[in-house]
């Protein structure tokens, strides 16, 4: 039982920070997305983690939940990025376009670290698939 409850627990991490990776990526294929027709441009977004209650039962033989899970996805309230260009059809009315408010180098960190985090799972996932198979084997003999 403790096998599957740290496979369901990797499980969680694997698929939070798959999630958070395409928000990332998101961020980044929207980071020259204004504001046209009087719209907000694009804001960063940013996903909002929580762990889950692991629980026992008086023999520790019983352990239930673990993890972590996306709770939400907040958009940013930095501002935008204005960008003198009275040039532009889309320039407002003292000449500004503005830009989204994602910073691409901070999104290529949170996404490196997201990876990082990501590869660590699956490495753990690893070893939790060692430990079963070799519990399989200590049955067998």
């Amino acid at each position: 039982m403790a096998f599957l409850n740290a496979l369901n627990i990797v499980g969680s991490a694997l698929t939070a920070e798959r999630f958070r990776t395409n928000i990332i990526t998101q961020n980044i294929s929207n980071q020259l997305v204004i504001g046209r027709n009087g719209e907000d441009p694009y804001r960063r977004k940013q996903v909002i983690f929580q762990t889950r209650p692991q629980s026992f039962d008086e023999t520790l033989s019983q352990v239930k939940g673990g993890g972590v899970r996306v709770t939400q996805v907040v958009e940013s309230q930095e501002d935008f990025k204005p960008v003198y260009d009275p040039t532009h059809p889309d320039a407002d009315e003292d000449g500004y376009i503005y830009y989204p408010n994602v910073n691409n180098t901070e999104e290529q960190l949170d996404l490196m670290e997201a990876t990082r985090v990501y590869e660590a799972n699956v490495a753990a996932l690893s070893v939790v698939k060692a430990m079963a198979s070799k519990a399989l084997e200590i049955g067998k003999g």
